[in-house]
C-alpha cells in the first residue's frame, strides 16, 4: 500500500496542500520573458510546482518526481522517536520516514517502492538529542509568502506557507567560479557547465526580496564558488550596505589575500582595507586542519592571510572546518587552540560535519560520516575535558533570549527556530596562562538552564500585556538576570566590570555594538550539519533559517538549494548564467582553468620558512615536523 504523503503525514501538510491544475512541466521563465523587478513586486505567491494526486507525481522545475510509499518497518530493539518524511537518494521520491533510536543512536529510515529500504545515521547520541529537544521551538514563519504551497515540502520552495522560520542568514552566490577544485566540494563552474555571476542590480533585488519578511535584521553571506574572483567584489559589498544590509560575511578560502601578500604587502592591505571599509563585517574562512595533510586547501596561506587581516583591521574571522571522519577529526582540538591563540581576530569556529552529497556506498558513507555528537565528543577528549558535552546547546536555545528581547523592542526579530539536530554551540572565555590557553565555557559563568527557563516564563507571562507594562517589567527582569543567573564568583576579575556593561547594553538597548563586544571577549564555537540525500529530513528543511537568494525573487532553504540542486540551484542559475563555452570565448581560455591556483614547491618552501608561518603554527609545530626537513621547521 502506498502511503499518501498529502493525505496522511500530518495535519500541517494536509491543510496546506493546494493541488493546482496539472501541467506537464513548469519551466523557469527566461529573464527577458519575466523581469526580476516584475517578479519581486508580485503580491500573489508564485506557483513553482503542481501535483497529480492520482498518479502520485510532483511536477517541479524540469522534473517529475513520484511521492508516497510504505511506512518503513521498525525492528525489534528499535524505538520510534518521530515520524517525518524524507527522500529516496536514488530517485528523490518523497517518502514517509521514521526516526528511530537503536543503541543510543538515532537513525532515519524510509522504504522506496523501487529502491528498497534506506537507513542512515541521523544523530550520534540519543541522550544528547533528548537534552537538545528541551529547546525545540516552533517558528512563526517568514511573515511573507513567496511561493504557493502547491506541493509537499520540499517541492514548493520558496519560501512557501509551509516554512516555519524566517531568514536569519541570506546566502548570495557571487560566482560559481573557483580557483580550487576540492574533492569534497559539490559546487563550481566546471562541473556546472555554466558561469553564474549575478549583476549588482540582481543582488540588490535579492536583498529587497528578503526584506519583505517583516522585522528581519538582514544579514548576508557572500559565497560561491570563490567570491574574491569577482573584480567588482568591493562594489557588491558597498551596494549591500546601500540597500540596508546590517551584517555582511565574506565566505572565502582567503588565498587571494596571501597571494597579494607575497607579491606586494601594501597591495594586500589596500585590498583588505577596501573590503572592510565597504562593509565586510566578518570573514568566513575555510580552515580544515592544522597540517598540510588535513588542510591542503590553504594550510600554507593562512598565516599570511592573518598578517594581512591584522594590518587592515579585519578583526572578525570565523574558522570554518569541514569535518570528515578519518581525515581531519583528530585535529579538532588543535583548530580550537589555534583560534584561541589568535583571539585578537578570530571570533568564532563553525565546524561543519561533511555533507555526503552524491552517490556513495554505505561502507564509504560509514567511513566518512560524522555527526554533531561525534564532533562534541572528540572535542571534549582532545581538549582534555575543558569543554564537555554538557557545555553545548542546540541553536534553538537562543530563542528564549530572542523572544524576550523582542518583547522590549517588537520592531526587530531574530529567532533561530531551527530543528534540534541542525546545529549546536557554546561560548568559551579564553584565559592565557604562562603562554598556554585555557578554556572557560560560559556554562561555568552563567546558570544557562536557569536563565533560559526564566526568560521562557517571562515571555509567556508578558507577551499579551500592554506595551508600557511589558517594558517596565522587562527592565526589572534584566536586574534579576544580572543578580541571579550570572555566577559572579566564577567570572574572572578582568572580565567582571565589562561583562555587566555588555549585558546591560545587549538587553536594554539591543545594541549591535554590544553584541560585537561580547564576541570580542568570548570565542563562539558552533557547528552546523547540513544534510545530504542519505540523512534528509523534510522537517529540518521546513525549519531552516539559512537561505539562498535567487535572481527570480525566491528564497530557498540551504538543504533544498544544495540537495535538490538541479531544481533550485542549477536550473535558475543556468537561466541567469552564461554557458561555459560562451564565457571562455568572451574572456579567454585562462578565464577558468587559467585562474586555478598553483602552489609550486618553491612557493611552499618560501611560505614555510617565513616568520608568519613559524609564528602562527608554533603551538602545533610538533605535528608539522614530519612534513618538512629539519631545515624548514
Amino acid at each position: 500500500m502506498l502511503y499518501n504523503i498529502g493525505d496522511s503525514l500530518g495535519s500541517h501538510l494536509k491543510k496546506e496542500l493546494i493541488f493546482a491544475k496539472m501541467r506537464k512541466r513548469y519551466i523557469l521563465p527566461h529573464p527577458e520573458e519575466l523581469s526580476g523587478v516584475q517578479l519581486l513586486s508580485m503580491e500573489k505567491p508564485i506557483t513553482v510546482a503542481v501535483v497529480d494526486k492520482e498518479k502520485h507525481v510532483i511536477y517541479v522545475g524540469k522534473r517529475s518526481i513520484p511521492f508516497g510509499g510504505p511506512l518503513p518497518k521498525v525492528n525489534e530493539g528499535e524505538k520510534i522517536v518521530r515520524y517525518t518524511s524524507s527522500l529516496c537518494p536514488y530517485c528523490f521520491r518523497l517518502l514517509p520516514a521514521v526516526v528511530i533510536e537503536r543503541e543510543n543512536k538515532l537513525y532515519i529510515k524510509r522504504q522506496c517502492p523501487e529502491h528498497g529500504e534506506i537507513e542512515e545515521i541521523y544523530f550520534g547520541d540519543a541522550e544528547m538529542f533528548r537534552k537538545f529537544e528541551r529547546f525545540n521551538y516552533e517558528g512563526r514563519g517568514p511573515g511573507h509568502i513567496y511561493t504557493a504551497a502547491t506541493a509537499p515540502c520540499p517541492y514548493s520552495c520558496g519560501l512557501c506557507s509551509l516554512h516555519k522560520s524566517h531568514t536569519a542568514l541570506l546566502n548570495i552566490v557571487a560566482t560559481n567560479r573557483c580557483d580550487l577544485s576540492c574533492w569534497y566540494c559539490f559546487y563550481y563552474a566546471e562541473r556546472a557547465g555554466y558561469v553564474y555571476e549575478p549583476t549588482i542590480e540582481e543582488i540588490k533585488k535579492m536583498v529587497e526580496a528578503v526584506k519583505k519578511q517583516p522585522g528581519v535584521v538582514v544579514a548576508v553571506q557572500l559565497t560561491g564558488g570563490e567570491p574574491t574572483l569577482r573584480e567588482d567584489l568591493i562594489d557588491i559589498v558597498m551596494a549591500l550596505r546601500e540597500v540596508g544590509v546590517r551584517h555582511i560575511q565574506l565566505n572565502t578560502h582567503g588565498i587571494k589575500f596571501a597571494q597579494l601578500y607575497m607579491e606586494d604587502f601594501a597591495k594586500a592591505i589596500e585590498y583588505a582595507k577596501s573590503l572592510r571599509k565597504a562593509g565586510v563585517n566578518t570573514v568566513y574562512l575555510s580552515f580544515d586542519g592544522v597540517t598540510p595533510e588535513t588542510n591542503p586547501k590553504n594550510h600554507w596561506e593562512i598565516p599570511y592571510i592573518f598578517e594581512v587581516f591584522r594590518a587592515s583591521s579585519m578583526t572578525s574571522v570565523v574558522f570554518v572546518p569541514t569535518v570528515i571522519r578519518g581525515v581531519n577529526d583528530h585535529e579538532l582540538g588543535d583548530i580550537v587552540k589555534l583560534a584561541a591563540y589568535n583571539i585578537d581576530i578570530v571570533r568564532a569556529i563553525n565546524f561543519q560535519p561533511v555533507s555526503l552529497v552524491g552517490m556513495m556506498r554505505k561502507q564509504d558513507r560509514a567511513k566518512y560520516r560524522i555527526t554533531i555528537p561525534d564532533v562534541i565528543e572528540k572535542l571534549e577528549k582532545q581538549l582534555e575535558g575543558e569543554i564537555t558535552k554538557d557545555d553545548w546547546f542546540p541553536v534553538g536555545a537562543a530563542v528564549p533570549i530572542a523572544r524576550f528581547l523582542e518583547l522590549l523592542d517588537p520592531s526587530k526579530r531574530a529567532e533561530f527556530t531551527t530543528h534540534t539536530v541542525c546545529g549546536a554551540a557554546t561560548y568559551v572565555y579564553i584565559k592565557k596562562v604562562n603562554g598556554d590557553v585555557k578554556f572557560i565555557p560560559i556554562t561555568r559563568l552563567v546558570d544557562a538552564y536557569g536563565l533560559l527557563e526564566y526568560l521562557d516564563k517571562k515571555y509567556e507571562a508578558l507577551r499579551n500585556r500592554p506595551k508600557l507594562l511589558v517594558k517596565f517589567l522587562g527592565m526589572s527582569s534584566i536586574m534579576t538576570i544580572l543578580s541571579k543567573f550570572i555566577l559572579w564568583e566564577n567570572v574572572p576579575d578582568e572580565l567582571k566590570k565589562e561583562l555587566r556593561s555588555i549585558l546591560l547594553d545587549i538587553f536594554i538597548h539591543r545594541n549591535y555594538d554590544a553584541l560585537g563586544k561580547f564576541h570580542y571577549r568570548f570565542l563562539f564555537i558552533g557547528m552546523m550539519h547540513f544534510m545530504d540525500e542519505w540523512n534528509y529530513d523534510v522537517e529540518r528543511v521546513m525549519r531552516c533559517v539559512i537561505h539562498y537568494a535567487l535572481p527570480d525573487g525566491r528564497i530557498i532553504p540551504f538543504c533544498a538549494f544544495n540537495i535538490l540542486n538541479d531544481i533550485y540551484r542549477d536550473t535558475p542559475q543556468k537561466t541567469y548564467g552564461v554557458p561555459l563555452e560562451e564565457y571562455i570565448k568572451k574572456h579567454g581560455e585562462k578565464a577558468i582553468q587559467g585562474q586555478k591556483y598553483v602552489r609550486t614547491k618553491e612557493l611552499i618552501e618560501k611560505m614555510v620558512k617565513g616568520e608568519p608561518y613559524q609564528r602562527f603554527y608554533k603551538p602545533v609545530m610538533n605535528k608539522l615536523k614530519e612534513f618538512y626537513p629539519k631545515s624548514l621547521v
